[in-house]
């Protein structure tokens, strides 16, 4: 085999081995975010927006220390003021998405917070239609309507009174949100999701520090906030943001779907939280509709597509 002939079969395997890296980052990401309600359970303080001030600051250190030691000094300003407008709306709708994602906690299960939210790419795929007219396949079109039905049924619980509704609310603005966010950075690609996070992160650390009613943790506290800020949020991203580039967008949406999947699990194992009936009817509609449809688009999708920003379940 002459070298010439030999370099398509090497490009060919470099590319294989570049995209199973790229799968097992993305999956450990997923697993990195799906610990964020048991670790939250932990916390003993009262305060959601002290929880919100400090997750938000591990985050931003985590953050801003990912990348200089990726991109450098020059380079991490670079990425920052190359964000502009869409960048700047990227990250206000993780700053509500994360700050809500801690309030909510208070008021309803991991499990039906984490379950909606594995809807945000058929929402966003609605909202894409709404807004921008995108084309939207019948096949979307059925899981969308399938999500739907499955939101109503966790959501009808708290028409009896059993569930609070503030609750439900906050876990649906979570994931309008995120639906937002991936809506923004389909329309304009350049957008990097690291520095927006972490924009997002002081947004969130910024407005909690005028709602805090103290700053005063324990140190077992500050231990545990430290986990879920820099290693549940800011750890997460960094696998993320480190392979998603390397992997078709529907793969590393399906890969995502760890996250609904193990978050329920471990709060469950940890402090016995079991979701209610409806729950985990509402959530299994909801996620079967999403599984069905990323399984089509992943078979739809050549593995050599470029990436393009996904509904998967992003920082919150």
């Amino acid at each position: 085999m002459t070298e010439t002939a030999s370099q398509p079969f090497q490009s060919q395997q470099a590319s294989a081995r570049e995209e199973r890296l790229g799968a097992l980052l993305v999956f450990l990401s997923a697993v990195c975010w799906s610990f964020g309600g048991a670790i939250a359970r932990f916390i003993e303080t009262d305060d959601p927006w002290t929880i919100v001030f400090w997750r938000s600051l591990w985050a931003i250190l985590f953050l801003v220390g990912f990348m200089l030691w990726r991109d450098g000094a020059r380079g991490t300003l670079r990425i920052f003021l190359g964000m502009g407008r869409p960048g700047f709306a990227v990250a206000c709708c993780f700053a509500i998405a994360s700050t809500a994602f801690v309030v909510a906690l208070g008021y309803t299960t991991v499990a039906n917070i984490l379950l909606m939210q594995a809807g945000v790419p058929l929402v966003a795929a609605l909202m894409a239609w709404l807004i921008f007219r995108e084309n939207v396949s019948m096949g979307t079109w059925l899981a969308v309507a399938a999500v739907i039905c499955g939101v109503s049924i966790m959501v009808s619980e708290s028409l009896t009174g059993e569930v609070s509704p503030v609750g439900d609310g906050l876990a649906a603005l979570i994931t309008m949100a995120l639906a937002s966010a991936t809506v923004i950075t389909r329309r304009f690609s350049e957008v990097r999701m690291t520095p927006a996070t972490c924009l997002a992160a002081v947004f969130a650390m910024t407005f909690a520090a005028t709602r805090a009613g103290s700053f005063a943790v324990s140190p077992r506290d500050m231990g545990l906030l430290f986990a879920f800020g820099a290693l549940n949020l800011g750890l997460g991203l960094a696998l993320f943001a480190s392979g998603a580039r390397l992997v078709p967008a529907a793969l590393a949406a399906l890969l995502g779907t760890f996250e609904p999947i193990l978050g329920p699990i471990w709060v469950w194992l940890a402090h016995s939280e079991v979701p209610s009936a409806r729950t985990l009817l509402g959530g299994s509609v909801v996620f079967l509709a999403l599984l069905s449809y990323l399984v089509v688009e992943f078979r739809r999708q050549p593995s050599s597509a470029p990436v393009r920003p996904t509904g998967i379940s992003g920082p919150h």
